[in-house]
């Protein structure tokens, strides 16, 4: 046996030990590593204003904490408007739910010639095997679900508290990440940082507007229908729509339809169409003339980077996706370099003539200037003159 072969299996064993458990450490700190990746673009985003009011005088952590206050109201408020909505529409639905069942029992008896009453369909029900299992299940389930809302919160507490501090303790935080970097290296990480606060910012300052646009809009359209719950609905529309990308538009107006369906069935169609309307106005009119200076970024990059990061992270990565491409590519594009594109027809989606040649093309393209290469200056440099250039 060679003297390097047993070093050579212990190595290889240590390495192999080392993978695995560095394997096992990473899936057991997933969901931990997502809640600071949360934490840290909910930083970026709070950045600028945290910032504009320390360049005041005010301490970065008092600020902080004064941001986040202002988001926590907005939140809480927006649950309670829409829960105070649910909760009146599941009461009137359960008041009203009677009236519904007597008018589906009177039209069975006439389409189908059948004497079903109210009463033996209500002790039916109440006595079902179905129902029975169900009420089982569901009183199993309690503890189930409460496990599920502590997580929610303690995680949702996880996420505030790490915002908090990369928020608070930015520079601090910069400082020390710098510290263990050439001085080359530290100007790249500050351009990235800086690119990533603005494009962050600018991303959920953009849609901000465009839901305090959407939300208004939609708030006119149902007062003017008479749809009960107006604020709430025109506040759910607004935030869903933005802030789920390409497809929140039709889910938020799927809650309004629904309310306005319960007043008169032709105001849902008025909804809907509202709603498809407003989608186009959107995409084309309203949304590049605010995107253009914050997220300048191509819809269809937007859409992939959206699926991508649903694929990746759930809902999570479906919202922080469009800010980390934006700042993902204008960090590439700083330092990518670009060329001049040569005036070819095929450019403007123009084909060539028919005839022409490729080399009339390319003198055309690549026409030099004047005074070099002839008088009419449309020779190529280099090229052959006489009879090997005809």
């Amino acid at each position: 046996m060679p003297a390097w072969l047993p070093r050579a299996m212990v190595l290889a064993l240590a390495l192999y030990a080392c993978f695995r458990l560095g394997s096992w450490a990473f899936d057991q700190l997933i969901g931990l590593l997502i809640n600071v990746l949360i934490a840290f673009f909910l930083a970026l985003a709070i950045e600028p204003a945290v910032s504009r009011m320390a360049a005041r005088g005010m301490r970065r952590g008092l600020a902080t904490f004064l941001v986040f206050l202002a988001v926590l109201i907005a939140g809480v408020g927006f649950v309670v408007l829409l829960g105070s909505m649910l909760a009146g529409q599941i009461v009137d639905m359960v008041d009203e739910f009677p009236k519904y069942l007597d008018s589906v029992i009177s039209w069975v008896n006439k389409s189908f010639h059948t004497d079903l009453s109210r009463v033996e369909v209500q002790d039916s029900v109440l006595h079902s095997d179905w129902l029975q299992k169900y009420v089982q299940n569901s009183a199993t389930g309690v503890l189930d679900i409460s496990t599920t809302v502590l997580g929610g919160l303690f995680r949702l507490l996880t996420i505030f508290l790490f915002s908090f501090y990369f928020a608070a303790d930015g520079p601090r935080l910069r400082r020390a990440l710098c510290s263990v970097l050439p001085p080359a290296r530290q100007a790249e990480v500050l351009r990235a940082w800086e690119i990533a606060v603005d494009k962050t910012g600018g991303y959920l300052y953009s849609r901000g507007l465009m839901a305090l646009i959407s939300g208004i809009a939609h708030y006119i359209l149902l007062v003017i229908l008479g749809v009960p719950y107006a604020p709430a609905l025109a506040v759910w529309v607004g935030l869903v729509s933005q802030f789920i990308p390409t497809i929140g538009t039709y889910l938020a107006g799927a809650l309004p339809m629904l309310i306005a369906f319960t007043v008169d069935p032709w105001y849902a169609v008025w909804v809907l169409g509202f709603v498809v309307v407003y989608q186009q106005f959107e995409n084309y009119a309203l949304q590049p003339k605010l995107t253009s200076k914050t997220v300048d970024i191509h819809p269809a990059v937007a859409f992939g980077s959206v699926i991508a990061g649903t694929a990746l992270m759930g809902a999570v990565g479906a919202l922080i996706a469009i800010p980390a491409v934006a700042t993902l590519q204008a960090f590439l594009g700083a330092y990518v370099k670009r060329y001049e594109v040569t005036d070819d027809p095929r450019m403007h989606g123009r084909g060539r003539r028919r005839g022409e040649p490729v080399l009339t093309r390319l003198r055309r393209s690549w026409r030099a200037p004047e005074g070099e290469g002839g008088e009419d200056g449309q020779a190529i440099a280099g090229e052959p003159e006489g009879p090997a250039r005809a």
